[in-house]
């Protein structure tokens, strides 16, 4: 038995979607623990890219079973949209199965999350606007709607109404927007509940048989550590719990089956949206990495704030998640840098600060304090052994390893499957 949580280890956006597709090439079971469509993993295969929002990026392999879980918050429109995206690429999706317990996303909570972002002016956290938050608000409030009410006629019709009613006063009476109709929503989203129907299950008990049968399993992360909703950096987070704790309670499996926490991590550091960055570059190598790294997002085309590595927050990753391993992503693109830096600490009020600190006004203040190390200017895109990495790649990996405590397992040098140096066995 191997059952393997693959998180990130920055504010996202860390190249999940390629470790994700690697190492389900080996497990029998992928599962999608959290979060909604305001994630998206970009996966290269054979030279095809597929872009993934919804549907773990195991759905790739034909003989995989795809779990979405009831930790993630499901805007039916996107998932049939992703289906049909898929389907018309040859890709199979019969073996998906959707968590009966996933709630779902609704128009109303689209609406409402546009609204809110745009009521808050200067103090926009940054959201997508594609109503994750507010869903999942519904569900902490236990007024929800389930996909197991979405496929059940009647207890769908009663819901919708009920909710309606309230969130129509808060859209018309707070906001001066027009109301919803119950007749539209209702037509459209019992043709979606016609089209997903066949895939909906008990998620946590095909999981829970899955690994009993001695099977390996991996749960895909989304999102990144930073922007988990108690332990990243609030309040520009995501609405859910993407370290690797969250993956228990998203798929419904006790902490006890967890056998291995693999993070992935940028060879530099990226952030979409607002709030405070240390090592953001806003010069010409921050532009230059951000270029050559296509640092632009999956889901919403946004351009990411690239830095340098900090391995203070790397360090504060391995203790939220309890890492285990390592997967360094992106390592080509720091090829033919004449000098690459790693933050070691910060200063802020003349102290030194070697621990990621609580709350972003000290955040803001901090001063990042930089390792530098000479660059490479080799080709490493299609080296296959750790060993043949140039001298300064490999010390730079090695560094990275020495500041965290944790050996990166798997370093990418492109974003092909077969671009992936594997330096130990994961399951």
């Amino acid at each position: 038995m191997a059952a393997v949580v693959l998180i990130g280890a920055q504010w996202g956006d860390e190249g999940k979607g390629k470790i994700t597709d690697f190492l389900a090439e080996k497990a029998n079971m992928i599962i999608r623990t959290s979060g909604g469509n305001n994630a998206g993993h970009t996966v290269v295969v054979n030279g095809k890219e597929f872009k993934l929002h919804l549907i773990p990026s195991g759905i790739l392999y034909p003989d995989k079973t795809c779990v979405i879980a009831n930790g993630v918050v499901i805007d039916p429109a996107v998932l049939i949209q992703e289906l049909n995206y898929l389907k018309e690429r040859g890709v199979e999706t019969s073996k998906l199965l959707i968590s009966s317990n996933a709630h779902v996303i609704m128009p109303y909570h689209c609406l409402l999350d546009g609204l809110e972002e745009n009521a808050r002016g200067d103090g926009k956290i940054g959201t997508t606007k594609r109503g994750i938050g507010p869903a999942y608000m519904d569900k902490t409030a236990r007024n929800g709607i389930r996909m197991i009410d979405l496929v059940d006629p009647e207890e769908f019709a009663l819901k919708l109404r009920s909710n309606l009613d309230q969130k129509n006063a808060i859209i018309t009476k707070v906001y001066g927007a027009e109301a919803l109709k119950f007749e539209e929503i209702h037509k459209e989203y019992s043709e979606y509940a016609d089209k997903l129907r066949e895939y909906v299950t008990d998620s946590s008990l095909a999981i829970d048989q899955t690994i009993k049968a001695g099977n390996k399993v991996l749960f895909e992360g989304a999102q990144g550590t930073l922007l988990d909703l108690d332990h990243g950096t609030y309040p520009y987070v995501t609405s859910s719990s993407p370290i690797a704790g969250g993956a228990c309670i998203g798929a419904g499996v006790g902490p006890t089956q967890i056998d291995r926490v693999v993070a992935v991590i940028k060879a530099y550091t990226t952030r979409v949206g607002e709030g405070p960055f240390p090592t953001e570059l806003s010069d010409e190598t921050g532009a230059r990495i951000q270029k050559n790294g296509f640092e632009f997002g999956t889901t919403t085309g946004r351009a990411r704030r690239c830095g340098w590595f900090d391995a203070v927050i790397a360090r504060y990753a391995v203790r939220i998640n309890g890492i285990s391993d390592f997967a360094v992503t992106k390592l080509d693109v720091l090829t033919g840098l004449d000098t690459v830096k790693i933050c070691i600490g910060y200063t802020t009020q003349g102290q030194r600060v070697d621990e990621f600190p609580q709350g972003q006004k000290t955040l803001k203040q901090c001063v990042p304090i930089y390792e530098e190390m000479p660059g490479w200017q080799e080709d490493i895109t299609k080296i296959e052994k750790f060993e043949d990495l140039p001298r300064n790649a490999r010390n730079y990996i090695l560094r990275l390893e020495e500041l965290t405590g944790v050996k990166a397992t798997i370093v990418a040098v492109g974003p092909g499957r077969e671009q992936t140096i594997v330096r130990g066995e994961i399951y």
